[in-house]
């Protein structure tokens, strides 16, 4: 892995409070030709109560039938699917040659309620059983609300967020209008993994390859970034949205698995009060730790930011970053999405399009201050904000699940423009 930071500014004034950013890029190794990959592991918990009834989970089968030739002979898969009750048509394992997975998706049947948490639960501990130890990746096919088991998001976030802790990574597809969106997130944010939106049961045929792709791709598991604040920095905070954990010198943020040569972008907001001395000052060190899949060994790597205090009329000349401003307006969009969607939680529509127009207008201003390779990325995200607020008058319901969704992967799976 490899790990470089940038700040907006590296000169600060001497004894002048003052706010800088930092933008780290994560981009993680790829996979040589000559190496091979250890066996993967994929658990799928699938939904299949009397809503799924029909074109979902037609669709959902299919695309398990389609993936299941992907899968190499050693690569371990299991399926899970739930209504009231859970049933385990494929127990984890190694998937051979795919027979007995597409025959078992021929005898399975839409039930009746959705028992989600005992869906879930089933599918951690058989990833865990047959991953034993080397990581494993779950996604959770659903189109509705949990109302059997437990149905509180907290939980079932922590559920994720404990087989996060023994290297499962839990993603999401909601289909439809119908699931929560919520819920769903919580889950995925919990488990470090992806939240996705398929209207249909044919988009999230689409969406689940798409994580079979990563998973096949994938060339460092359990990734995670401690960053400590310098002794001279009053506050430090993530603006993007991944689990976080406190830990008594700073906190660290749980960022899950890579494919090989993906790019991932973090954004840190540093508080520096007035410092007396002139020179360099630390305000913060960085440990991103990893495990190489290769290998199996775990990694670290360290990495000090400095900025340099200088005497306020040196300060005065200092010019920002472009790349760092850009990630930074596109950030504070990304919050102002997920405000928006708080406010169709709460049935104010007229407040989550004054959001979305107030940051689109916001994104459009930067643009026109962006480097080129830069400036078109903002305006697009203005024009999504846009759509969205022009959506949300129409369908408050898709619209929000679309925000939801897009939020996740800009903020927690940020890659490189």
């Amino acid at each position: 892995m490899e790990l470089d930071a940038k700040l907006n500014f590296d000169l600060i004034a001497v004894e002048s409070e003052d706010t800088v950013h930092l933008l780290l890029e994560l981009t993680a190794p790829t996979l040589e030709a000559q190496e091979t990959r250890p066996p993967a592991t994929l658990q799928v918990v699938l939904d299949r109560s009397g809503s799924m009834f029909g074109p979902r989970l037609d669709a959902a089968l299919r695309a398990v039938h389609s993936l299941s030739s992907r899968l190499r002979p050693e690569d371990r898969f299991g399926l899970v699917t739930f209504d009231d009750d859970v049933d385990v048509p494929v127990p984890a394992g190694e998937i051979g040659d795919g027979t007995a997975v597409r025959r078992a998706l021929t005898r399975i049947e839409p039930g009746n309620m959705t028992n989600l948490s005992a869906g879930v639960l089933r599918g951690i501990q058989e990833a865990q059983r047959a991953a034993d130890g080397s990581g494993a990746t779950l996604v959770l096919l659903s189109d509705g609300h949990a109302n059997r088991g437990v149905t509180d998001h907290t939980p079932l976030a922590e559920f994720a967020a404990g087989a996060l802790d023994a290297g499962i990574t839990s993603s999401t597809i909601g289909i439809g209008d119908g699931y929560d969106e919520d819920l769903l997130a919580a889950i995925s944010r919990g488990g470090s993994g992806n939240a996705h939106f398929a209207e249909n049961g044919d988009e999230a045929g689409a969406q689940l390859a798409s994580e079979v792709e990563g998973l096949l791709e994938t060339t460092v598991q359990a990734a995670s970034l401690t960053v400590r604040p310098g002794a001279q920095v009053s506050e430090l905070r993530l603006y993007n949205d991944l689990p976080v954990s406190e830990i008594t010198d700073g906190f660290m943020a749980e960022l899950g698995d890579f494919h090989g040569g993906e790019t991932r972008r973090l954004l840190l907001e540093v508080d520096v009060p007035a410092i007396t001395g002139i020179g360099l000052a630390e305000v913060a060190s960085l440990e991103l730790r990893w495990v190489d899949v290769t290998s199996m060994e775990s990694k670290l790597a360290t990495i000090p930011v400095n900025v340099n205090v200088v005497p306020g009329d040196e300060a005065a000349g200092r010019t920002a970053n472009p790349e760092v401003e850009t990630e930074l307006a596109f950030q504070r969009a990304q919050r102002a999405k997920r405000d928006a969607t708080d406010a169709l939680r709460d049935g104010d529509q007229t407040r989550a399009a004054e959001i979305w127009l107030t940051a689109s207008e916001d994104l459009r201003g930067a643009a026109g201050k962006a480097p080129a390779d830069k400036a078109e990325e903002l305006a697009a995200e203005a024009d999504l904000l846009t759509n969205l607020a022009d959506e949300s008058s129409m369908d408050a319901t898709v619209a929000r699940k679309r925000a939801l969704a897009d939020h996740h992967r800009k903020s927690s799976k940020r890659g490189r423009s």
